[in-house]
């Protein structure tokens, strides 16, 4: 039986010691990417990528830019989640495929793709990563909390050489990397951690 979404947040934990033997099928690795990707995004323009790492000699490679952090390697799959700088390209592939599915009509593409071409082409690249790493951001905790649900471990990690990362992999220029989440099943439970008490985050006006 599926657990409520509020006891999966309360039991994820990140990991960090994987059971390197462990193995997750392709096909159930793009499922969860699949059901991540339901995430919102900006004007639903999906700003994001992903590579996923499998083969030991690249998690090898990874790991020495991951600076030397053992689950790189010993993590069944890691996923890195990849921001789409240039997001407005995707305009018009994302309201066609609207239209032709039913959810929009022709008054309202025209609308949807108007405001859109005139907005994100011309807003500066910084306002456009900051809006693409929001939105995959959202992804990326949501293919944690599917993960979880499938009874895998994951673990964030933003510690890595993002500069050594586009060129060993030949990123193109319009994605940068944001984030690493390992994958597996895990050989050691996570240690604990705290909160601050919500009432000290928490301003109603």
């Amino acid at each position: 039986m599926s657990k409520k979404i509020s006891t999966l947040i309360q039991e994820r934990r990140s990991v960090r010691k994987y059971d390197p033997n462990f193995k997750i099928e392709n096909e159930e690795i793009l499922e969860m990417l699949k059901e991540a990707t339901l995430a919102p995004s900006i004007s639903n323009l999906q700003p994001w990528e992903f590579i996923v790492f499998i083969n030991p000699e690249a998690k090898k490679d990874l790991r020495a830019i991951a600076y030397n952090q053992v689950q790189i390697e010993t993590a069944s799959a890691v996923i890195a989640v990849l921001g789409d700088k240039e997001f407005y390209k995707n305009i018009d592939s994302v309201y066609d495929s609207m239209y032709e599915a039913g959810y929009i009509d022709d008054a309202s593409k025209e609308v949807l793709v108007g405001n859109a071409k005139k907005a994100y082409p011309y807003a500066p690249e910084e306002d456009r990563k900051n809006s693409a790493t929001f939105s995959a951001g959202l992804a990326a905790m949501q293919f944690m909390l599917v993960a979880k649900e499938r009874g895998y471990a994951t673990g964030p990690m933003g510690g890595f050489d993002k500069v050594k990362f586009s060129e060993t992999f030949n990123v193109p220029d319009r994605y940068y990397p944001i984030v690493l989440i390992t994958l597996g099943k895990e050989n050691a439970p996570a240690y604990q951690t705290t909160r601050f008490s919500i009432e000290e985050k928490v301003k109603f006006i």
